[in-house]
């Protein structure tokens, strides 16, 4: 029997997250209601939480984090056909309009009118349930612990990010910035069929991380610039958000070659255009995902990205503020989960 309400984890300011009652959602026509198990802490829940913000997207109102999600289908709504009750599931969290230009054309990551979760002023996973639209909940294997399934969302953002540096077989690539999204790209760049795999950071424990997992090479850049290293690969992965190591990658791409930004860092970058014109390389941002679900269960189910090997850290619902800010806490930190039911 589904309670009536939930425990749940709300930011309310800047600094400010409470454990507060609310009531479970009632799944609407095609909605399927998911008991959450895992939610991976995101960079943009720890920004919410310190800056109240990212961008254009401002915290006016009181707003549950958390968007990186798998659970167990509890309840189904009318018109559901694809879940029954007892169905694990990894969450899809954004659920565009269906038929705006963007999403007719395949685009749906673009869409004016997406309802994110954890972005103002849509609520996120931080709580004991959620709804969402059964098109974008995703059964999931039992070789998939409850931790993976919510960690299917920053893999298909590396699944993405390689689709969109088109990674495939003999490619050579240089992934800068070793934290879970550099660590799940460098995962997919070598499940793609790239065979170099070149990852940078400044945190020695994370490179090693990247080496046992995918990367052929790692730079630790506090000592080795990477004019130095010499590298010149296919495609540019970057990761860091950091723009001036954004700027030093994109001055080693080859003639051709492809570059694909992904962390979210400063506003403008000084970008090397006659660099980027003399050698005619492609550059491109990335903006969520669209049509990665099946791939990264794919790879996860079998075993071509180890996404437990992430966990470095968990904790319960009343432990979400510990869970943004472990990272500042404990150098060791890779990703940390919240166990909604704990």
């Amino acid at each position: 029997m589904t309670p009536t309400t939930m425990r749940a984890s709300v930011l309310r300011g800047i600094h400010d997250i409470v454990l507060e009652e609310r009531p479970v959602p009632a799944p609407g026509p095609r909605e399927v209601l998911v008991q959450v198990t895992s939610v991976g802490t995101c960079g943009s829940d720890a920004h919410y939480y310190e800056e109240g913000r990212i961008g254009s997207f401002v915290v006016q109102q009181p707003l549950i984090l958390g968007h990186e999600a798998g659970g167990v289908v509890v309840a189904c709504g009318s018109g559901v056909s694809r879940h029954t009750p007892g169905q694990r599931v990894a969450i899809e969290p954004g659920v565009p309009c269906f038929v705006c230009p963007q999403c007719r054309s395949g685009r749906y990551n673009l869409c004016p009118d997406m309802r994110f979760f954890a972005t103002p002023p849509i609520d996120g996973a931080f709580c004991e349930y959620v709804a969402v639209h059964e098109e974008f909940a995703y059964p999931v294997p039992d070789t998939i612990s409850e931790d993976a399934a919510g960690l299917l969302e920053p893999l298909s953002v590396g699944v993405w990010a390689c689709r969109k540096g088109r990674v495939g077989p003999g490619s050579r690539v240089l992934i800068t910035g070793a934290g879970p999204i550099g660590l799940v790209a460098a995962q997919t760049a070598r499940a793609f069929g790239a065979t170099e795999v070149v990852v940078t950071d400044v945190n020695a424990r994370r490179l090693s991380l990247a080496a046992e997992l995918a990367a052929t090479s790692t730079i630790d850049v506090r000592g080795t610039s990477l004019t130095e290293f010499g590298y010149e690969p296919d495609v540019l992965l970057e990761c860091s958000g950091v723009p001036s190591a954004a700027v030093e990658a994109i001055r080693t791409v080859t003639r051709a070659g492809r570059v694909v930004l992904i962390g979210m860092g400063g506003d403008e970058l000084a970008l090397p255009l006659s660099h980027v014109q003399n050698f005619e390389i492609e550059l491109t941002g990335t903006f969520r995902y669209a049509n990665t679900w099946p791939a990264a269960i794919a790879l996860a189910a079998a075993g071509s990205v180890d996404l437990d090997r992430l966990v470095t850290h968990r904790f319960g619902l009343a432990e979400v503020e510990q869970a943004l800010t472990v990272s500042a806490r404990d150098e060791t930190a890779v990703k940390a989960v919240v166990r909604p039911q704990e």
